[in-house]
């Protein structure tokens, strides 16, 4: 086949593809944005040159024969290449551009993520973001994300990270709570309390706490662990951090959940010349694949988000 005609193929081919992926012609005109009878057109033209069926049309839906699937098969990666190539390509200059897929954790992007996107997102406006909220841990290559924040105690040597800020874990209560039950003076106090805990192994749950206001060689000689139980149990910070509120116990929560409540007053700390130990991460990290271009938009929102998040979740909360 001479260059020219390879040359005319490259639009149906790329039609092609589009609908495999879209499964009707309707929703592949809408993706490309022509009509559908161009694209119907453009179909039949290559089935033509072509000499054999490559989609089998319904009144509901399209198919592609095995021939057609072999096509898109064979050309889909060459087209997705010229895609990522150009953007970046554009990446190179100009300002930070394009759609950014980001995960993080359900609570932490709840509370604190996602009130911080707006000032970003109008500071860059031909920025787009895809946010998924997950507590799973998603595998960033495999499943197309640019961008992950995780609350971990190390990030994964595989990836590169950058460090957000630090976290730590707080204890807190409602007033009406503490009024009705009494305050607790030391971990082990709270054998006589509701305490709402994270769910994380088969065996009974039990909270580690060590001294503030020691040397650090004391501190693991002072541990203490204490067995605990209360109303509720749950694998979300968000949750507890509700339970509190309604006044059924103490609750073990990562700061950035607690901190909106101990600043209204709505929940106050317990305990707090005791750190909890081992609850949850004590970092805070931004993880992306390694490659070797990054886009202007992934260092655009880890810099803003290092600049936001600079100073913790800390305020509100006593240092111990």
């Amino acid at each position: 086949m001479n260059e020219q005609k390879i040359t005319e193929l490259w639009t149906p081919l790329h039609w092609l593809t589009v609908l495999a992926e879209q499964g009707s012609y309707t929703a592949a005109a809408a993706r490309l944005g022509v009509s559908k009878a161009a694209m119907s057109q453009r179909v039949a033209d290559l089935e033509r040159t072509a000499g054999v069926t490559l989609v089998l049309r319904t009144t509901r839906s399209v198919r592609l024969t095995e021939a057609g699937q072999r096509l898109v098969d064979d050309t889909r990666g060459s087209f997705e290449q010229i895609a990522h190539s150009f953007a970046e390509v554009r990446d190179l200059v100009g300002v930070p551009r394009g759609l950014l897929r980001v995960t993080a954790p359900v609570a932490f992007a709840r509370q604190q993520l996602v009130p911080r996107l707006a000032e970003f997102l109008r500071h860059f406006p031909d920025v787009r973001l895809e946010l998924d909220l997950s507590d799973r841990i998603s595998s960033l290559a495999t499943e197309g994300f640019d961008l992950a924040i995780r609350h971990t105690a190390a990030a994964p040597d595989t990836h590169v990270a950058w460090t957000l800020c630090a976290t730590r874990s707080v204890l807190v209560a409602s007033p009406d709570y503490l009024l009705a039950r009494g305050t607790p003076m030391r971990p082990q106090d709270l054998g006589g309390h509701s305490c709402l805990h994270y769910p994380r192994t088969q065996g009974a749950p039990a909270w580690t706490f060590e001294p503030m206001r020691v040397n650090a060689s004391a501190k693991a000689a002072q541990r203490v662990t204490v067995p605990v139980s209360g109303a509720l149990a749950a694998n979300n910070s968000e949750a507890l951090r509700e339970a509190a509120l309604s006044h059924l116990g103490i609750a073990l929560l990562p700061d950035f959940s607690a901190q909106a409540a101990l600043q209204s007053g709505q929940l106050v700390q317990v305990l707090a010349h005791w750190k909890p130990v081992g609850a949850f991460a004590e970092q805070l990290y931004a993880i992306r694949p390694y490659s070797a271009h990054v886009p202007r938009a992934v260092t655009a929102l880890v810099a803003y988000l290092r600049e936001a998040l600079a100073g913790g979740f800390r305020v509100g909360i006593e240092a111990g």
